[in-house]
């Protein structure tokens, strides 16, 4: 019978089948599965995002829901609310779609900063509590959001304390032309989401969390990991530096890596790899910096290069 871990396998195999030639990302999107944490999908529009994540729902045996954010919509649309009933005279709960497992928050940029804002504590302190009464979210939770970046009408940027809550921030870009010809091919006649089935359980996805927690991190790749995060508060060009939870997601990604990988400790290249996914969304470049072209992504990039690896 399969291990948990050659269960991943299967799936990110899976989602290889579904999303052509994004190897890398699907990767990452399942590193930030087994680190616990939540993900943003950042890009254009038709490139895959909102598949990628039903992709991910039906190979995970797990209670899915969707949201598609408007900006009408309300706090109490996601998180649910209370609601009077005649018969016995007193209020009951009806609860919200962030009840689940895997939460697609699709174009969340579109609600407003109030309806944003339920989200916070769901995706960090993995509980509700909207008429003063705290409710706890069933593990493993995930909130996997949408947003397209290049149109702004009727939109509203995501503050920084929510993007503090997404372990990662990852663009799927357009596909290469033999990964968009074999696309083509496969839906010629049916969606290949319809021909997914579940791989791996919630209780093998927790397990799985549990080991990542046991992946072994030597002082010196710490101290390389708080190199690199410590340096963006010292940045000139930066106003806002990463925080404490960004050095902890690293550091837990990184040991998540690791384990998907086969292996029992963190290497400094699986911090290498996963410090601009992780770190590049949490920092804010100044204005004059801003206006010279420079990104927060070649900031980053740049803070590695200039990080001495540990021997």
């Amino acid at each position: 019978m399969p291990t948990p871990i050659e269960k991943l396998a299967i799936v990110e195999s899976e989602l290889n089948r579904i999303i052509r030639g994004k190897a890398d990302v699907i990767r990452h999107l399942l590193t930030a599965l087994i680190a616990g944490g939540n993900v943003l999908l950042d890009d254009v529009p038709g490139v895959g995002k909102t598949t990628l994540a039903k992709a991910l729902a039906r190979l995970v045996d797990a209670k899915f829901n969707r949201i598609q954010f408007t900006p009408d919509l309300l706090p109490a649309d996601i998180t649910g609310t209370s609601i009077y009933n005649p018969s016995t005279g007193q209020f009951q709960f009806r609860k919200g779609p962030v009840f689940t497992n895997i939460l697609l928050a699709d174009e969340i940029n579109r609600a407003s900063p109030r309806t944003q804002s339920a989200l916070l504590e769901c995706m960090c302190e993995h509980q509700v509590s909207p008429d003063g009464t705290t409710r706890f979210l069933e593990a493993p939770f995930m909130v996997i959001a949408t947003q397209n970046p290049i149109e702004y009408q009727g939109t509203y940027p995501l503050p920084e304390a929510q993007l503090d809550r997404f372990a990662m921030r990852l663009s799927l870009g357009y596909p290469d032309e033999e990964a968009e010809r074999e696309m083509l091919y496969d839906r010629r006649h049916i969606d290949p989401l319809d021909s997914l089935k579940p791989e791996i359980s919630c209780e093998e996805v927790l397990s799985l969390q549990a080991d990542m927690k046991k992946v072994g991190m030597e002082a010196s790749v710490s101290a390389y990991l708080l190199t690199i995060v410590q340096s963006t508060r010292h940045d000139a060009r930066l106003t806002l530096g990463a925080s404490p939870r960004a050095a902890i997601r690293l550091a837990d990604c990184s040991r998540a890596l690791a384990l998907i990988c086969g292996r029992e400790f963190v290497l400094p290249d699986d911090v290498r790899e996963l410090a601009p996914l992780v770190l590049s969304h949490r920092i804010v470049v100044d204005a004059k910096t801003r206006y010279a072209g420079v990104s927060a992504q070649e900031i980053i990039a740049e803070i590695i290069h200039n990080t001495k690896l540990p021997l």
